[in-house]
């Protein structure tokens, strides 16, 4: 997910890892209007299967609910493995597939494109350690052009937030694109295909709502992700909209401990890259 863009309009407060801003205003959804199309009758499907055996053979799922990346173990006939994957979907043609088939395509691929820049620039603490965008005030890789498609040159920004975000206007997009960092959603183990999109987006947002990551509940006080704040918009707008959105997801007894809750009081965000290697 984008962060490069972020205002701070107060002080951040760093805890254990932590970043827990009282305020921040993330990119808004900005349709690219090229992006736009479409063929629903469109019998073409994408094939899938290079990110699908990367993801089950490095992305591991952990007791603590956690899924971390092997970065450190990734041969490099599967580093080739992934850029050819990446080079066979810069030649799709996306406007021309119909939306499940564009959803799959435009998730698997700025996940995979994530996965490579933490590849190219390992080890790294952090993936906003890499900067790579353009901009004096950039931070990470995110506003970096790093594919072309159809001719056009395409950032990890331009994916998520001016074709996922304002095309399909789902807020489960923020559990399916990862930004490498263990507060974020968890990258699945598994590529996302037509068929297999909203079971992997309800079971996204479940794990995450559902874990320390998503919400906790301090001193009788609500603090939830930062994901909430930074796109705000697009969970209602308000807290009354996050708290509905958490309830639509949240499993007992999460689900009771939100009964009683009106208002945000805080939020909190783990950057540390998401490496296998981290665990002690």
């Amino acid at each position: 997910m984008n962060r490069r863009h972020f205002l701070t309009i107060a002080a951040s407060v760093p805890l254990a890892g932590m970043v827990a801003p009282t305020a921040l205003a993330g990119p808004r959804a900005d349709l690219w209007d090229h992006w736009s199309a479409h063929e629903p009758q469109s019998p073409k499907t994408v094939d899938h299967g290079r990110w699908d055996r990367f993801l089950a053979r490095y992305v591991m799922t952990y007791g603590d609910g956690i899924n971390r990346v092997a970065y450190g173990a990734v041969s490099q006939a599967d580093r080739d493995g992934l850029k050819a994957y990446l080079n066979d979907l810069a030649m799709v043609k996306p406007t021309m597939l119909s939306r499940q088939e564009q959803f799959a395509y435009w998730v698997n691929l700025y996940n995979a494109l994530t996965v490579e820049v933490v590849l190219d620039h390992y080890p790294v603490d952090s993936i906003r350690d890499i900067d790579i965008s353009p901009g004096l005030f950039a931070n990470g890789p995110w506003g970096k052009e790093l594919i072309e498609v159809e001719g056009k040159q395409i950032s990890l920004d331009d994916i998520e937030h001016r074709i996922l975000r304002p095309v399909w206007n789902d807020p489960r997009i923020h559990y399916a694109v990862n930004c490498a960092a263990l507060g974020c959603p968890n990258l699945t183990t598994t590529a996302f295909t037509a068929a297999n999109t909203e079971a992997l987006l309800d079971a996204g947002a479940y794990d995450y709502v559902n874990h320390d990551r998503g919400f906790r509940i301090e001193n009788g006080r609500l603090r939830v992700s930062s994901i909430y704040e930074w796109f705000n918009e697009d969970f209602g707008g308000n807290d009354a909209g996050v708290i509905e959105h958490l309830k639509q997801y949240a499993k007992m007894p999460r689900r009771d401990a939100l009964a009683s809750k009106s208002k945000v009081a805080g939020h909190f965000y783990d950057w540390q890259l998401n490496d296998k290697a981290g665990l002690s």
